[in-house]
């Protein structure tokens, strides 16, 4: 094999820009199974751009990414190129994302929001879906919104079906780009309650967040980042006892 089994996500030298602009210019990480990893930053650092092109949302401009050991994307000649879209079909199954304001259909019900993938893509029969699909649900303490639409359920309601819909194609890895940054602090609680629990099932997890004490609380190791590279990164408690003076800065303007 030769290969680090336990490393699940691998990012060597990732780049990206727009209109010219470097958003990501140079970030390398590996992400091991059963960790938690928090980015951290200011707003416009590239914390989101890293997951949209680690998800495949967007293409990186250079560098390496690799899940499970598999490529999905390497630079030849200056260039960034991907695997073929077969494979990506493949690599495309290991990780789940969730977004900061939920992407859930509209017109679909909540059962029909979780289970639509797994029939679709992940070739899942329908009455398994259905049956992990009430499985989550109760899980995320939902079972009477099974029938429910969106439009029916709070922001933290929505969210909690959103990682549902995410969980049902048994990700390996879950993406939370700023989980609760459209939600009240009542409803923020809720999702991170949820969030915690799959972190104490060993759910390998990467979460772009501004909540710095649950990032603390929670992470295995948090990352900071600025101006499109890692500037530190370590323990919770190293990152939070930091002598560099912009995450103490960083740090500081959200401790009261």
């Amino acid at each position: 094999m030769g290969r680090d089994t336990d490393v699940l996500l691998e990012i060597n030298h990732m780049r990206k820009g727009f209109d010219g602009l470097d958003v990501i210019r140079d970030i390398s990480l590996s992400v091991r199974e059963g960790e938690v990893v928090s980015i951290i930053g200011p707003s416009g650092s590239g914390k989101s751009t890293l997951l949209r092109c680690a998800t495949m949302l967007e293409k990186m401009d250079g560098g390496e990414l690799t899940y499970m050991g598999e490529p999905a994307a390497w630079e030849e000649n200056g260039k960034c190129v991907y695997a073929p879209k077969s494979k990506l079909k493949e690599i495309h199954q290991y990780f789940g994302l969730v977004f900061q304001n939920f992407n859930l259909f509209p017109h679909y019900s909540v059962m029909k929001n979780i289970i639509d993938a797994p029939v679709s893509v992940g070739g899942v029969s329908k009455g398994e879906a259905v049956e992990l699909a009430e499985k989550l649900l109760a899980q995320l303490g939902l079972s009477d919104k099974a029938d429910a639409y969106p439009y029916q359920l709070s922001g933290g309601q929505q969210q909690r079906v959103s990682i549902a819909r995410a969980l049902a194609l048994q990700p390996k890895i879950l993406f939370f780009d700023e989980p609760t940054s459209a939600l009240d602090p009542e409803l923020t609680g809720e999702v991170l309650k949820v969030i915690k629990q799959l972190a104490s099932e060993h759910m390998t997890m990467i979460i772009v967040t501004h909540e710095m004490q649950f990032a603390r609380e929670l992470s295995d190791r948090i990352i900071f980042m600025e101006q499109g590279i890692i500037q530190a990164q370590g323990k919770p408690e190293e990152i939070f006892a930091s002598d560099q003076e912009r995450v103490r800065e960083f740090i500081g303007k959200f401790q009261s």
